[in-house]
């Protein structure tokens, strides 16, 4: 469909194949067809009135400020609807405060153009301090940023930022080398923080991240790196999730150009760049965000209880808001085009989809909760939107949802009144380990419960599965590898240590934990930064609580380098988990099949994939068993092709991983193929059939 056609508004969504996938929802088709057919409304609006998406989401290169390369006038365009004057100063003209002074026109769009000094060159320099004047409609004078501004910076000592005007020279400007990678479907995704980067105490830069911790990412086998915090946000203690200026790529870490160089270079990995965007709140700092810009409560967001979100302490954007939603989606297609993103993880999206915003909401899974008065139709009609210029301007692009309800059709079509995402990440997984680790003994893990709940989703949406992600190394909560090796994670991980029962448990655990997550959880496989390997530090930024410190807003990225440390074998384990499913490509596999969940035995064993993968896991923490049948449902001679046993992953070197096992034509737990393998305690063995690949 091009951009500029117009849709009709009563054709409805197709709904013979979600209803086949999912019986259950027939009954709330109705509500389906309703909010599809808002959806539809709002993008014949956009066709017929602004000329279609691929206009409508340009506007980022006309508001804000902009130099006209032909004739070196600065035009600036601004939507300040409450304002009753706007003006423009700065550095340019030692911050005058009515030089320059806007005019509006019916719809609330402040414009004025800065002609040439005379030598005609532009009458603000790149690099100069700018702000935005506001009269308000009490008559008080307050200075914003640009919503619109490319860069932003935090002034000499103070913690507002101010806007920087971002017009480099053409030598200063990035050119782009690499093509930009296809659509991937397995995805295994490096999640990733810039600023915490290096062992350093201090702001790792894009430079940094770039040369030295890409070839970290690719050498561990995964395809795509997802980067944090990287819309500018003014506290950086707030992990990226307070967003101050939405166009502005963090200076914290360098310059626009720089993180241009990062993503360019990933590109030439192969790897895929995905950016964490937040579109589900805004940070409610007035002098450096957008909250009461124009001096009033509404503008960009509701102007009544709706527009705040009590927990976060943030506002809450009015979607349906023309000149808001040419804001966000206009913000979209910037960071895809001008940086050349591969897309998006959504965050916050439980909290838009309800007008609860998720808050004391227990989710049982009824559907009614789903489709009811407690959904909110305008966020899903924008992720509509916003996964529809994704989809149609650029193709390949990924779009991920952090989505914790499971709220059905979210990863459908659009076209099905889906919301239209790739993925969603697998929210409850996490929760799941911890709630054992902190609970239960190892004896009396369920070991049923637990693989049902790793396979317990939507199978017609594809979800990212993990087992922690930044949210569990965040200070306050625990990782793993703390939950496994406390105290003794600082004492005894050098490899002339004893190796304590601790420390024996906690190397099994991690690497079982993290394989069974990743072969049953998903259809897409994510690692936050550091913890591939155990790291042993939690991660709490610089702020006041801990005198501003830089101790644990820092990855120790030598750690797996030093032979003498244990840490080695984790990584070395994280490295074999990629390579094995990169031969074997499970993530894509479609055929799930859990033959044995034995809770005397603690042995889980299921088949993912045609190629013959089969996987035993046996966390009993004590017995290990010869001669224990398994089944199969392929013939022929098995290998083993990963072994949490072997001495390369500091394992006890139980098994003789060159032995080779012959399929029997006997019936085992509903497989017709069968034979014997020796499982120790605490070890997860990986077989395939031999000749299949790798």
């Amino acid at each position: 469909m091009s951009t500029t056609d117009k849709v009709d508004e009563v054709a409805p969504p197709q709904l013979d194949n979600l209803l086949e996938l999912d019986p259950y929802i027939k009954p709330y088709q109705d509500e389906i067809k309703r909010r599809y057919k808002e959806y539809r409304k709002i993008l014949n609006t956009l066709n017929t009135e602004e000329n279609g998406l691929d206009v409508f989401t340009s506007a980022y290169t006309h508001y804000g400020m902009h130099v006209d390369c032909c004739t070196n006038e600065i035009k600036i365009k601004e939507w300040v609807p409450g304002a009753r004057a706007v003006y423009v100063r700065g550095d340019f003209n030692n911050w005058a405060e009515k030089q320059y002074s806007l005019q509006r026109n019916e719809w609330g769009i402040w414009t004025i153009t800065i002609p040439p000094l005379s030598d005609g060159s532009p009458a603000i320099k790149h690099g100069q301090a700018i702000k935005l004047l506001i009269e308000t409609p009490y008559g008080e004078l307050l200075d914003r940023l640009c919503p619109w501004s490319r860069y932003v910076q935090r002034a000499e000592n103070s913690n507002v930022y101010h806007g920087v005007f971002y017009n480099p020279p053409d030598n200063q400007i990035y050119k782009f080398k690499n093509p930009q990678p296809k659509k991937k479907d397995r995805l295994k995704i490096y999640e990733a923080h810039v600023g915490i980067s290096s062992w350093k105490g201090e702001v790792a830069t894009y430079e940094n991240f770039r040369l030295n911790v890409l070839p970290r990412i690719v050498k561990q086998g995964y395809n795509t790196v997802q980067l944090m915090a990287i819309m500018e946000h003014a506290y950086y203690a707030s992990f990226g999730y307070q967003v101050t200026s939405f166009f502005a790529a963090s200076s914290r870490y360098g310059t626009p150009e720089e993180l241009k160089a990062l993503i360019d270079d990933a590109h030439g990995y192969g790897l895929t760049v995905l950016l964490d965007i937040v579109h589900s709140h805004a940070c409610k700092n007035t002098f450096d965000g957008l909250n009461m810009f124009d001096g009033t409560r509404g503008c960009f967001f509701h102007d009544n209880a709706r527009g705040y979100h009590d927990l976060w302490d943030s506002r809450c954007f009015n979607y349906m808001e023309r000149e808001v939603m040419r804001f966000l989606l206009s913000n979209i297609r910037y960071w895809l085009e001008e940086f050349k993103f591969d897309g998006f993880r959504y965050d916050g999206v439980s909290s838009m989809l309800y007008h609860s915003h998720g808050i004391a909401h227990g989710f049982s899974g009824s559907y009614n909760e789903y489709f009811g008065l407690a959904t909110d139709t305008d966020s899903f009609n924008y992720l509509q939107l916003a996964n529809t210029v994704s989809q149609t301007l650029f193709p390949e692009s990924i779009t991920i949802a952090e989505e914790v309800s499971g709220m059905p059709t979210l990863c459908r079509p659009i076209a099905e009144g889906g919301a239209g995402f790739d993925y969603r990440l697998a929210m409850a997984i996490p929760d799941v380990w911890i709630k054992l680790l902190r609970e239960k003994k190892d004896e009396d893990w369920n070991v049923g419960d637990l693989s049902w709940t790793l396979i317990n989703r939507r199978w017609s949406e594809k979800n990212i599965a993990y087992s922690e992600s930044h949210d569990q190394a965040l200070v306050g909560d625990k990782t793993i590898a703390h939950w496994l090796f406390d105290s003794q994670i600082y004492s005894h991980m050098e490899v002339f240590s004893d190796r304590t029962p601790t420390v024996e448990r906690g190397l099994a655990l991690h690497k079982m934990i993290r394989l069974l997550t990743y072969a049953l959880g998903g259809e897409g496989w994510l690692n936050f930064e550091g913890n591939e390997f155990g790291h042993p530090e939690w991660l709490d930024f610089p702020r006041q609580g801990n005198n501003n410190s830089f101790h644990y807003a820092r990855r120790l990225f030598y750690l797996p380098e030093d032979e003498k440390l244990r840490y080695k074998y984790l990584n070395a384990w994280d490295q074999a988990m990629n390579n094995c499913e990169e031969a074997y490509k499970w993530l894509s596999a479609k055929d799930t099949f859990i033959s044995r969940r034995h809770e005397d035995d603690k042995l889980v064993v299921f088949e993912r994939g045609n190629q013959g993968l089969l996987f035993v896991f046996n966390f009993h923490p004590t017995k290990s068993f010869a001669d224990y049948r398994v089944g199969c449902g392929k013939p022929g001679k098995y290998k083993i092709v990963l072994n949490s046993d072997s001495s390369a992953f500091d394992g006890l070197g139980r098994v003789d991983e060159g032995q080779v096992f012959a399929a029997e034509d006997y019936k085992w737990d509903e497989r017709p193929y069968s034979f014997k393998v020796y499982t120790p305690c605490r070890t997860v063995l990986v077989f395939a059939l031999t000749g299949t690949t790798a």
